[in-house]
């Protein structure tokens, strides 16, 4: 007499677009098993995909007829069984050495004889066809959909997904929060990816379990080339349609701070004058050590940070200072190179002035960058065609391709600038007589060292320490501020305030 027991299966890969429900398929094979007179012992359920083997309730059926506990099966078709090659071949095999007598379908006509047997493999290899088949079209599908533009995958943070539009759409809160860490982050106010954390856990962004975000995460947030516009789809660029959150000249800035942020071992103590500031004699960095005083009728135990050659080159004779010597050539250095709020509010001022004679410039300037977008979208479509005819492999063409769609972008983001701000030089030079009234605050302020290592760094470069006076190379436009003051009616306010790599003799603190 044959055992039956009934297999019924409803994948998580299909849901609702399942044709039968397990409750349904019950039902139906009930229904069956009356009508044909079996008689079912058990009824086994699951609710897995069967692309690929491994399902445990499929395995413990294929033990139970091994065994010879049972030796009949029913369901509702083959595909309920399998939807791959080894589950599949498992089933014929146990039909081919006779431990598996009898498989009843109430949609599917089988016998044990080898037509019936060569049936049953062909409905196997359809079933494993339409899941093959199934997978290719939604490949095609996601990538027709980036190739437009289109992100096929869940929402990026800082986005939403919108489903009436089927696009992603910003999501106001987190896109601050996400454009803040950028900034922050790029600036130097943000020292590590904890703060970033911190900030993000601080607004109730969490990982389900409220926990903070993971720093993988914040990693990733970071490298994710989807906020200034570029979606990255395994390993490959494409140009998004979605509304950028910050630019790219500002994600590339973020790149070179993780870069040397993370690739450098790890100090036991953090210090604020530490890894930017030479020996003048051995060309070695200062380090920084800490160190107690003990002053038994006044203060008790104090205290001290000193900064020393590490003298790594070989003999050395510099001197150490202490830190509070060091802050203070610091912040006198940041004063040299800071403007009155007067003087800023007439700068201000003379610049707006300018910037309207600068606007046939900025016409022209555009012109310039239109043609030169024309260009690349011209090299974009040969690219492509070379792609199709197979004159180029697959690789180099996404090479190639990812080359030119940040040129592209970083094209856009130009036009757009001059387009909503005027002149290119304008904004930036408005920026720094800004950031140059800020700096006579934070030279005043107190308790900042912080703030004045990074703002030191901003301004100057080349900084070395020699007879414990304080040498530096001021960065422009700040060079500029750094010499004496000019007679304000003799000032002509232009662009090559904000030129880069101007030499200039070193000054010292």
């Amino acid at each position: 007499m044959i055992k039956y027991i009934a297999y019924c299966r409803k994948s998580t890969d299909e849901k609702d677009k399942q044709i039968m429900s397990i409750d349904q398929q019950i039902d139906e094979l009930k229904s069956f098993a009356q009508r044909e007179n079996l008689e079912i012992s058990e009824f086994l359920i699951e609710a897995e995909t069967a692309k690929v083997p491994g399902r445990s309730v499929f395995n413990s059926l294929i033990n139970l007829i091994e065994k010879g506990l049972i030796n009949g099966i029913i369901s509702w078709h083959p595909d309920r069984l399998a939807r791959n090659s080894i589950d599949g071949g498992k089933i014929i095999y146990l039909v081919d050495t006779g431990k598996l007598q009898s498989l009843k379908f109430p949609s599917f006509w089988f016998e044990n004889t080898p037509q019936g047997k060569f049936m049953l493999s062909i409905a196997f290899g359809q079933s494993k066809y339409y899941v093959d088949n199934l997978s290719e079209n939604v490949k095609r599908g996601l990538y027709f959909k980036l190739r437009h533009g289109g992100w096929p995958s869940v929402a990026p943070l800082g986005y939403k997904s919108d489903r009436n539009t089927r696009t992603v759409v910003i999501k106001p809160k987190t896109a601050r929060l996400v454009k803040e860490s950028f900034r922050k982050f790029a600036s130097g106010e943000f020292s590590s990816m904890k703060d970033v954390r911190d900030l993000f856990f601080q607004n109730r962004i969490t990982r389900r379990n409220g926990k903070p975000l993971h720093f993988n995460q914040i990693r990733g947030v970071l490298t994710r080339t989807f906020y200034y516009g570029l979606m990255t789809y395994h390993g490959e660029i494409y140009e998004g349609k979605h509304k950028p959150l910050i630019s790219k000249k500002l994600f590339d800035e973020v790149q070179k701070v993780l870069k040397k942020k993370y690739n450098k071992k790890p100090q036991k103590h953090e210090f604020n004058f530490t890894g930017f500031i030479k020996c003048k004699e051995c060309d070695s960095f200062f380090t920084a050590e800490k160190h107690k005083k003990f002053y038994p009728k006044t203060r008790g135990e104090v205290w001290y940070t000193y900064y020393r050659c590490v003298k790594k080159k070989g003999v050395c004779s510099q001197p150490y200072l202490r830190e509070e010597e060091l802050e203070k050539q610091l912040r006198d250095l940041i004063g040299r190179v800071s403007l009155t709020e007067v003087w800023a509010k007439k700068l201000l001022e003379m610049a707006e002035k300018d910037g309207e004679k600068e606007k046939e410039f900025a016409i022209g300037e555009l012109q310039k960058l239109s043609d030169s977008l024309d260009d690349l979208e011209k090299k974009l479509d040969k690219l492509l065609e070379s792609y199709l005819e197979e004159i180029i492999d697959t690789e180099s063409y996404q090479k190639k391709k990812d080359e030119l769609l940040k040129m592209k972008k970083a094209l856009q983001e130009k036009i757009k600038e001059i387009k909503t701000k005027g002149s290119s030089w304008l904004e930036p030079l408005k920026e720094f007589i800004k950031e140059a009234a800020d700096a006579a605050k934070i030279a005043r302020a107190k308790n900042n060292g912080k703030d004045i290592a990074i703002f030191a760094k901003k301004v100057g470069s080349n900084y070395f320490l020699n007879n414990r006076r304080l040498e530096f190379l001021p960065i422009a436009p700040y060079n500029l501020l750094a010499e004496s003051a000019p007679d304000a009616s003799k000032i002509i306010l232009t662009p090559f305030l904000c030129r880069q790599g101007d030499s200039n003799p070193q000054f010292s603190g």
